[in-house]
């Protein structure tokens, strides 16, 4: 058995989960969010991770104090 453990919050899933539901809470609000609204929500997110993703990968390569190698 794997007994490594990830944080809450880096799980896909939840933040699918919560992705799905937040146009409900919201209109228990009184905001309206239609399907476009969190379609584009979705691919906000997406590059927001992504473009933090590559500068994490860039802050890496540049703070190693080892080489690439094979």
């Amino acid at each position: 058995m794997n007994n490594q453990v990830k944080s809450f919050l880096a799980s896909r899933t939840i933040w699918g989960a919560a992705i799905a539901v937040a146009p409900q809470v919201l209109s228990l609000l009184g905001l309206t969010v239609t399907a476009d609204d969190a379609a584009e929500t979705a691919r906000l997110i997406e590059a927001i991770v992504t473009a933090a993703g590559g500068l994490l990968a860039i802050y890496g390569r540049v703070t190693a104090t080892k080489g690439i190698g094979l």
